[in-house]
Formats: structure tokens, sequence, C-alpha cells
């Protein structure tokens, strides 16, 4: 019965974990109906040692997805933005302490008091390891140089992630581009 508050405070929290935290800004100066091409730089932030990722390749297709539903065509040679995506995971632990009830009685209960905790005094203490993943975006004014937005997606990965990184990535930027200044175009 004791365990009933804990079980249900620990399945509240694993269901937020999973959802992102998706922060975003932008250059309020920025003029975005003047942009109407976009491309990618000529190495990304998920690129390594001068080839490109399989997850360079997934955040390619979903950003290029997404400027594309809000009306920008994609342009290699000069493009009006530069995008640019990186991604990184770390491992977390987070510890929870909570209060329980205990009447001290455990098995030195013959000796009450000496070796039993002080009634109403005791903790379950929980321990738990996960991976964190974030995803950044940044949509740079190619002429000149300057970012004119950023988007950012940051929450736990699950094995199910992790195991399909396409579809991750996909959610991701997704979210991500829901903080976008330009709506997507309608169909």
């Amino acid at each position: 019965m004791r365990l009933a508050p804990l079980m249900i405070f620990s399945l509240v929290l694993a269901g937020c974990a999973t959802t992102p935290n998706i922060r975003a800004d932008y250059d309020h100066a920025a003029n975005f109906s003047g942009y109407h091409t976009y491309g990618f730089p000529a190495e990304t932030g998920t690129d390594r040692a001068g080839y490109s990722t399989l997850i360079t390749g997934h955040f390619k297709r979903a950003v290029g997805r997404e400027m594309e539903a809000r009306g920008y065509r994609y342009d290699a040679d000069k493009p009006d933005l530069l995008v640019n995506f990186f991604a990184s995971s770390s491992d977390r632990t987070d510890v929870q302490s909570t209060p329980r009830v205990s009447f001290g009685a455990g098995y030195y209960s013959y000796r009450l008091g000496l070796y039993t905790e002080w009634p109403l005094y005791s903790r379950d203490v929980n321990t738990d390891h996960y991976k964190v993943g974030t995803a950044s975006i940044d949509v740079v004014d190619a002429a000149r140089k300057q970012l004119v937005w950023e988007g950012r997606a940051e929450g736990r990965l699950t094995k199910k992630m992790l195991d399909n990184p396409g579809q991750a990535v996909d959610k991701a930027v997704a979210d991500i581009f829901m903080k976008y200044p330009v709506s997507k175009a309608a169909n």
C-alpha cells in the first residue's frame, strides 16, 4: 500500500519524460518573406571526419520536408538560407528520495528503537539511469552569414528511438519546426 503513491508518481514522471522540451528563438528584424530558397552547409554539425553520417541523411530529409512545406525551394548552389543541425546525447541519472511511513518493526524488532528507523523518518530511494538527446537546428541568412532562427528539442531517448533513429529525427524536426515563424503552406 505504501508503494502506490510512489508508483503513480513514477508513472506520471515517465509519461512526461518522453515529451521533448522544445525551445526556439529568432531574429525579429529578419524578413522571412524575403527568403525563397534553402540549402545546407558543405559540412553539417552531424558530419564526422569529413564524411556524411546516416544521421545527417535523416536530418536533411526531415528538414527538407519541413522547409518545402513552408514554401521554400532547395537550391544547392546559391540558397537564401543555410540550414545546419546538430545532435548529441548524454547519460543522466535521477535520484528520487520519497518519504514513507515506517513503524520500526523490521528484522531486529525485538530491539525496537536501536536498529530500526524512527516512525515517519524513513525514505525510499530510486535511481533512474537514462539517455537524453538534444537536436538543434540553425537557419542562417546565407548572404549576411547571420543566424535568423534556431530551434532545439531535448528529451529522454527511448529504446524505440535508438532502434529507429530516422523516425526519431523526423518527429524531433517536425516538433522543432512547429515553432518556426513561417507556417506550413495550405495544401
